[in-house]
């Protein structure tokens, strides 16, 4: 993979900006921050394993708990019943939680993936989305993937009603396609990465544009009470993303530890992962407005939702100095 360098000013710019108003009653009262991990945030699995959050923050007396994530579901699922402050998804996942009432705002990017594709096992006559029709397709509701699978379907004449979706994990989701309980699958790396090296799966349907941003998201309660904190946060993200930058190996061995995968499956995944992104703002608004708009049109978003606002009001670049 690909990376571009990342200014050492911007770093800097950033840990400045984090130390700013650190004294506030706000942030005194807090002593605990929770935030999520997942296998599809690469970038947070190096964050975790180095324990900078930790060390950023210990001088302020406040510690990290750290709870995996497994799907975007789980953590807007979690954001939304408060058990964490940040959580990672899908952009696009991210704007239907927003949509459903949940009071999150989305204020960093991790990667630009394509994490997901419609996968069908060895040997299967898929080949494309049209295929799909009378078929079993697992999928993990709520997901980028569940967009992605919404979205190809609309593409190309078909609905939800056209195929009987099977409601699982992605984990779950990979077992069942390898095992040939379902005909198809809609994928999210690692575990597809894995169906490919490890099964034999191919990828009949993808669509790199289709796939929204890994962001980062915190509850809006949070960071209208801790605004510092949240900075804190981003400028702990971004040294982990610099190192993951000048050290991909680094990146890939903190993958293979969580997912418990083997390190050429990781490298497929990473390869198809692009880091050199963290500021959020116009790109991924209108990525994200184009995936709403698109869900609106099939009938999974009520015709009555102003997507243009909402996604204008999950979206706040405000706590990254970059984009101030």
């Amino acid at each position: 993979m690909s990376f571009a360098a990342f200014s050492r000013r911007a770093v800097l710019a950033l840990a400045a900006a984090a130390s700013i108003g650190l004294a506030s009653p706000a942030l005194a009262q807090v002593t605990e921050i929770t935030v999520d991990f997942a296998t599809y945030n690469p970038v947070g699995l190096v964050l975790k394993k180095n324990g900078w959050l930790e060390e950023s923050l210990k001088e302020d007396g406040i510690s990290v708990r750290w709870v995996q994530s497994q799907g975007s579901n789980k953590a807007l699922e979690f954001l939304n019943a408060g058990s964490i402050d940040f959580g990672s998804t899908a952009g696009a996942a991210a704007l239907v939680g927003k949509i459903n009432g949940n009071p999150i705002k989305s204020v960093y990017v991790y990667s630009r993936p394509e994490w997901t594709a419609l996968v069908a096992p060895k040997d299967s006559p898929i080949t494309k989305v049209e295929d799909l029709k009378g078929k079993r397709v697992a999928v993990t509701r709520g997901t980028d993937p569940h967009i992605f699978l919404i979205r190809a379907l609309a593409d190309h004449g078909l609905t939800d009603k056209d195929v009987q979706f099977v409601l699982l994990q992605h984990a779950d989701g990979k077992a069942a396609l390898v095992r040939g309980d379902v005909d198809a699958w809609a994928g999210l790396d690692p575990m597809m990465a894995a169906a490919q090296l490890e099964a034999g799966a191919h990828l009949f349907y993808r669509n790199p544009e289709a796939n929204s941003w890994g962001i980062l998201n915190v509850r809006e309660a949070f960071a209208k009470e801790n605004p510092q904190l949240v900075t804190k946060v981003i400028a702990a993200y971004e040294k982990a993303r610099q190192y993951s930058i000048e050290n991909p190996d680094q990146l890939v061995d903190a993958l293979v530890e969580v997912a418990k995968l083997p390190k050429e499956v990781i490298a497929l995944q990473i390869e198809r992962t692009d880091i050199t992104n963290s500021a959020i703002g116009d790109a991924q608004k209108e990525t994200i407005l184009q995936a709403g708009l698109a869900l609106q049109k099939a009938g999974v978003v009520d015709a009555g939702v102003d997507v243009k606002a909402v996604v204008d009001d999950l979206i706040d670049p405000s706590y990254h100095p970059a984009t101030n």
